[in-house]
């Protein structure tokens, strides 16, 4: 399976770096996985969140690929619990989708555009969290997914 993760903005910070590669590298064994950093926008240079997230959004379907089952990241989206998005994963394998693409937006959200192009929305939780701990977070979400489907242990 190919996974892409496009996500706003660049992991600057050491710890967040470490956290993602040991992920990526636990991910090996079961998928070809991708991390495309698009350029996070700010006030400073744009006129307001709408602006930013047009920016960004631009980038983001640069980055994507036709053929990618997108799932787009929002507080908003569906609450999916480790077991679910395993499942869900499991089912895109089993229909024959290869590819799966994720999208984690900047500080403010993802543009609708993009979401009108995902095919599944969902959420980590009812807290916000920062774009950086939610790559890691997904990450983690990702190969706990494929430990569940390999029917492997994960501590719980």
């Amino acid at each position: 399976m190919r996974i892409d993760i496009i996500a706003v903005g660049k992991l600057k910070e050491r710890f967040w770096v470490e956290a993602c590669a040991e992920y990526l590298k636990r991910l090996t064994p079961y998928a070809r996985i991708s991390v495309t950093e698009v350029a996070d926008r700010s006030l400073r240079f744009c006129d307001n969140d709408d602006q930013i997230r047009a920016l960004e959004a631009q980038d983001i379907l640069k980055s994507l690929s036709p053929s990618a089952f997108l799932i787009v990241l929002d507080s908003r989206g569906e609450q999916l619990d480790s077991d679910e998005l395993a499942e869900s994963i499991a089912e895109m394998q089993n229909r024959g989708s290869s590819h799966i693409a994720f999208v984690i937006g900047g500080s403010v959200g993802v543009d609708a555009h993009v979401q009108a192009k995902s095919k599944l929305v969902i959420s980590l939780g009812k807290i916000t969290l920062p774009h950086n701990l939610a790559r890691v977070v997904l990450l983690e979400q990702i190969y706990r997914s494929f430990k569940i489907i390999s029917g492997e242990p994960y501590h719980k």
